[in-house]
């Protein structure tokens, strides 16, 4: 099966390296600020040795997708992450999407209630030089009253995908045909070209459901991605279209389109 094929290839790509690859990331709690709706926004700096890169929230087909645990907080209710916008990859011939060198991930975090806030927790990503390792980053940060903007978080804010608004997709449509292991799924998005090497990330809400890499097409003002879903539970495949989620990266933008709907 297609699925296990591809999750062999990723095993087989996180090997043990023969030094700590955990000693060629660095990560830093930036402490952000209160936001107007009383939220507040920090920063996961993360700093890569030359060489090394790690994975997007939704890595592809050799990727390890990231993990975070806040076991330990004091005052956090809920975290939101804002992804800024990945770059594309190759990896032992397969597509990854992730990061390199210096970058931010700005998170904003809810609070139970005013006053101080705690973060602490764990954070699992996968690493890659010439193999991918996983290794587990530990953190643990006291966040002063208010704090202040950020340099770092405010211009990852910026390095978003384009909402599908700001995008121009006028229309997202996408239909479902059941299999023995899943489904398959043909997505049409109504938008503007983003150029000639256009790429798709189809994420389908729920982590237990698996996304092979589309193949994409061009049919007027449409853009098709075809494709096929997995899951690893007993018993059908129960997908909420409102939960699905595309993102389509092209000519050094990127659009993220928020639910579809049947046609």
């Amino acid at each position: 099966m297609l699925k296990r094929s591809l999750f062999a290839a990723a095993i087989a790509l996180c090997l043990p390296a023969a030094a700590d690859p955990a000693d060629a990331v660095d990560l830093t709690i930036l402490p952000g600020w209160d936001t107007e709706n009383g939220t507040r926004m920090i920063g996961l700096k993360f700093r890569l040795d030359e060489g090394w890169k790690t994975y997007w929230r939704a890595p592809g087909d050799a990727g390890i997708p990231p993990a975070v645990s806040w076991r330990g907080s004091k005052n956090i209710t809920g975290a939101t992450f804002h992804w800024p916008t990945p770059d594309i990859q190759n990896q032992s011939g397969m597509r990854t999407l992730g990061y390199q060198d210096t970058f931010t991930i700005p998170v904003e975090l809810a609070r139970k209630s005013s006053g101080a806030l705690r973060a602490k927790g764990k954070l699992e990503i996968g690493v890659c030089n010439e193999i991918c390792v996983p290794i587990t980053l530990r953190f643990d940060a006291a966040l002063p009253d208010a704090g202040a903007r950020d340099s770092a978080i405010i211009s990852a804010l910026i390095d978003q995908p384009m909402t599908a608004k700001e995008g121009r997709v006028t229309q997202s449509v996408c239909n479902f045909s059941p299999t023995s292991d899943g489904a398959k799924i043909e997505v049409r998005l109504k938008m503007p070209s983003l150029g000639a090497n256009e790429v798709a990330v189809i994420e389908a809400g729920d982590p237990r459901v698996w996304v092979a890499e589309p193949t994409l097409a061009r049919q007027g003002g449409w853009l098709i991605a075809k494709t096929r879903m997995y899951h690893d539970y007993d018993g059908p495949m129960g997908i909420n279209r409102s939960q699905m989620r595309f993102t389509i990266l092209g000519g050094g933008q990127a659009v993220d389109v928020k639910g579809c709907t049947a046609g």
